[in-house]
């Protein structure tokens, strides 16, 4: 840690009014976004938020996310996520759930083995590590990890280092198979004509979530529970989630706060120089992933691309992008995509615990 005379020497925020600091952080954020969001970074507006915080934490600009709204935007978090599971991809993971948890073990068996020898070599924390290698919904898995014992600052350090390289490997991949226009990011439209009553219910239940989970004291409560519930009512058509882009951008903009503002000067120069590791297995990850995908074709005759999109580690949004405007079996790749989440949610917190303790043992 840095003693009072280098804190003393060095630039700080702490005598601005939070008012100008806030004021700043919302500039900061706009600034680092839309050059994110004009390149299709994956997950540009949660990464510029995220960047800017850590700037401003670095320069101690003393803020921090008040706890309700952070629970908000978890449960609609966990509402995104629980319409992204429908009854078609259900469907179609209960008609072939032995290839499908075949494919899904040997990707989680690789991840798993990547976080436990960071644990196992002390590059990072035990749990930390699990929940950073973690072939999930990134967000979902930063969310996860604080609740079942990681550091979510240098989760979402490992999430999104492998989500950008994910989606940037699938995009070439894609474009060399298909021809230039394959991997094409769709326009999004910031505010689309609405229907109230879908709109509605759905705040009521991510409401309903964020204040019920956190009063569960249910480990990442205002996250499962309203994705659990939420699953339950789009998957038997008694909801339709709706979720408008604007909702999400702010969404996505406070939990980006949330993490960054946690980070100090010291995290932040850990994570530079465990970068080279981290990218390694990453990396790693990555290979190995297309090591499966190619069994896949092999064994069951899938074709390459859709069985490597469906391998990726990760970066579903931004896999689904792509597979949408490709050639290949879209179902059967978000169907992939989307047990592997499951099974991160169900296997993560005992695996994570059984491999802190592996490597405590080290």
């Amino acid at each position: 840690m840095m003693n009072r005379s280098e804190q003393r020497a060095g630039f700080t925020l702490l005598a601005a009014p939070p008012a100008l600091t806030w004021s700043a952080l919302l500039v900061a954020s706009l600034a680092c976004i839309m050059p994110l969001q004009l390149l299709h970074i994956p997950a540009a507006v949660l990464l510029g938020a995220m960047a800017a915080a850590i700037g401003v934490a670095v320069l101690e600009g003393g803020l921090a996310v008040p706890f309700w709204p952070f629970a908000l935007a978890q449960s609609l978090i966990g509402c995104l996520v629980a319409r992204s599971i429908g009854p078609a991809i259900l469907g179609t993971i209960l008609h072939r759930w032995p290839l499908f948890l075949a494919g899904v073990s040997s990707v989680l068996i690789v991840s798993t083995s990547l976080g436990a020898l960071l644990a196992r070599w002390k590059v990072l924390p035990g749990t930390t590590a699990v929940w950073g290698s973690a072939p999930g919904a990134a967000t979902v898995m930063v969310l996860m990890s604080e609740g079942f014992g990681g550091d979510p600052r240098l989760v979402a350090y490992m999430q999104f280092l492998r989500v950008m390289l994910v989606a940037l490997v699938a995009s070439l991949v894609a474009r060399l198979w298909v021809g230039a226009h394959a991997g094409a990011d769709a326009v999004i439209v910031w505010f689309p004509p609405l229907a109230t009553v879908p709109l509605v219910g759905t705040i009521a239940l991510a409401v309903g979530g964020a204040v019920l989970g956190a009063k569960s004291k249910l480990p990442a409560g205002p996250l499962l529970l309203p994705l659990l519930v939420g699953m339950t009512l789009s998957s038997t058509h008694a909801m339709t989630i709706t979720l408008p882009p604007w909702l999400m951008a702010g969404c996505y903009t406070l939990i980006g706060w949330a993490i960054g503002l946690r980070f100090t000067r010291d995290i932040v120069r850990y994570t530079a120089r465990t970068l080279p590791k981290i990218l390694a297995s990453t990396l790693t990850l990555i290979a190995l992933c297309a090591v499966m995908a190619w069994i896949l074709h092999v064994a069951v005759g899938t074709d390459p691309l859709t069985a490597y999109l469906a391998t990726s580690p990760g970066g579903a949004d931004s896999v689904a992008i792509i597979a949408a405007s490709s050639p290949v079996d879209v179902p059967f790749v978000m169907a992939m995509q989307m047990t592997r989440f499951i099974l991160v949610l169900l296997l993560g917190p005992p695996v994570a615990r059984a491999v802190a303790r592996w490597a405590s043992l080290a």
